[in-house]
């Protein structure tokens, strides 16, 4: 029997709500070394990472099934975050924290209190340095793929965290519902569908032009275990 892995993986603070509304249960990260498709048709990649596949050959079903970086359906997925410790804290190293002290979670304000309160919220810690106890979301994955990131439609969108907003009377379009990251804050612009507004979100995040490359994606569906 195999055993579960858990890996961490970072979570913004709009998909860290996300996440605990059960509005996202999927997330896209794009493959490290990007495959190609040969002259017959062969999904293929490099040999840095993937074992016995090299360059030009084509893979089998162990490049999904063993060769992503998140794990495979059964493994877990513990949440790094942006996360404050107590302000008297904020010299102190995150390795060197007690694992007792309280912390605050700015996603949503959230604090997780264990032994004594806290004074005064200190500086934020950005998710990279978020140790193993300090996390308070952990995922289980249920699938994982590979695919084209402009393969996605409506429904995945929505999975991965988008919203569906009532029009403000000055957009001006003839339809009743756009779409944002969320929530709405009267203010973010809107786009006519799920799909545009995820192209929007990836490339907030990974850069301008980065939707229209096309990298080929890992596709990572989870569930929530905790909380």
């Amino acid at each position: 029997m195999s055993q579960i892995k858990e890996r961490p993986i970072l979570f913004s603070a709009p998909m860290v709500r996300a996440i605990l509304e059960d509005r996202k249960t999927v997330t896209r990260r794009a493959v490290k070394i990007q495959p190609h498709i040969d002259a017959s048709g062969n999904f293929c990649v490099g040999n840095s990472n993937y074992g016995q596949d090299g360059y030009g050959k084509p893979v089998t079903k162990h490049f999904v099934n063993e060769c992503c970086p998140y794990g495979k359906p059964g493994d877990r997925l513990w949440v790094r975050e942006a996360w404050v410790a107590d302000a008297q804290l904020d010299s102190v190293a995150p390795r060197e924290l007690s694992q007792g002290e309280p912390i605050r979670y700015p996603a949503d304000e959230a604090v997780r209190q264990t032994g004594c309160a806290m004074i005064s919220p200190g500086k934020t810690r950005p998710s990279i340095h978020m140790p193993r106890w300090v996390s308070r979301i952990l995922l289980e994955i249920i699938d994982v793929r590979v695919e084209r990131l402009q393969d996605i439609r409506d429904a995945q969108a929505l999975a991965e965290g988008i919203i569906g907003v009532d029009f403000r009377p000055d957009d001006g379009w003839p339809i009743c519902t756009g779409y944002m990251v969320g929530p709405d804050d009267g203010e973010s612009p809107l786009e006519t569908t799920a799909a545009r507004a995820f192209a929007r979100l990836w490339s907030s995040i990974n850069g301008a032009d980065s939707f229209a490359a096309n990298p080929w994606v890992w596709v990572v569906e989870f569930k929530r275990v905790q909380p």
